[in-house]
């Protein structure tokens, strides 16, 4: 069994980087939910990554590849708005042979056979680095865009960028704690207490 090293250290600061404000404190909250969501896989096997530990299907490896690709599709709308994406009717998939748009939904929620918690948790550190980058350099944080049409959100509204950075916060925080009862039902593991 091979165990990979995830201790994090944090990006260099640049000269650039807000020191206090409503920026930093955004930069230092989602800091400090990557971290506990790091360490939700520190020490952990590949194989331990792929473990469904409850009765949900989430694991590790798949929370920590959600969180990124989640965040880099929000400071995507950031700066650009809504991306053109296929609707799904979620109420008539066919799960046992869901088309490729569903198939792909899926997987941005799993580890596949071919993915490495090192390679994952890289991935995640480009997109933390990228959207601090984007935290740092927004001209206007009031900036909105239309919400891209879902059943989950109201129809016609727009979210600013401050909204859209306080929603990954909540993303990221949200999926540490699922992450923690996974790792505390591996094997004990947790990330307070």
């Amino acid at each position: 069994m091979t165990t990979t090293d995830q201790t994090h250290t944090p990006a260099p600061t640049s000269a650039s980087a807000p020191t206090g404000g409503e920026r930093a404190d955004f930069l230092e909250s989602l800091r400090r939910h990557r971290d506990f969501l790091r360490f939700t896989v520190k020490d952990i096997s590949d194989h331990q990554a792929r473990q469904r530990t409850t009765v949900s299907e989430l694991t590790l490896g798949g929370l920590i590849k959600h969180v990124a690709t989640t965040e880099k599709q929000w400071a995507d709308f950031i700066v650009d708005g809504p991306a053109p994406r296929p609707a799904i009717d979620w109420e008539n998939v066919d799960w046992q042979n869901p088309p490729e748009h569903v198939k792909a939904f899926m997987d941005s929620h799993r580890m596949t056979a071919d993915e490495t918690l090192d390679d994952l948790l890289a991935q995640y550190d480009s997109v933390a680095q990228a959207t601090d980058a984007l935290v740092a350099s927004l001209p206007d944080l009031d900036a909105s865009h239309p919400l891209p049409e879902a059943p989950w959100f109201e129809p016609g509204a727009r979210w600013s960028a401050r909204r859209t950075l306080l929603h990954i916060i909540a993303e990221t925080s949200q999926h540490a704690g699922h992450a923690d009862i996974i790792r505390e039902s591996l094997d004990g593991q947790k990330t307070m207490g």
